[in-house]
């Protein structure tokens, strides 16, 4: 899936979101998340990995957090203008838990 990137470093400059509409009503009528689900994630300390498979034009991310329900997302996103700009969302696969799970035991620890 990628490296592990620090989300401190990675989003510390962002300003905020940067909603696309088609991209917003996708992931409502595709996965039911909302705008605010979304956002929650990324202030939840989320756990980004870098996305190279999809990072052909623009470099993408992974984010794989919760929301303050404790809903465990995948957020695919990008950085624009210092912007984060959400791609889509959806609930996380059994192994994406997992591995968000293995990553959340282990920052526990230090």
């Amino acid at each position: 899936m990628g490296r592990l990137m620090n989300v401190f470093d990675l989003i510390r400059n962002c300003l905020g979101f940067d909603w696309d509409d088609g991209n917003e009503v996708k992931n409502w009528s595709s996965h039911r998340v909302s705008q605010v689900e979304c956002e929650a994630v990324f202030l939840n300390e989320p756990f980004i990995k870098f996305d190279r498979e999809h990072s052909l034009s623009e470099k993408q991310f992974m984010a794989f957090g919760k929301t303050d329900q404790d809903r465990y997302l995948f957020v695919a996103f990008t950085l624009r203008k210092r912007m984060i700009r959400v791609i889509s969302a959806r609930d996380m696969t059994k192994s994406e838990f997992r591995e968000y799970e293995r990553h959340e035991e282990k920052t526990s620890k230090l």
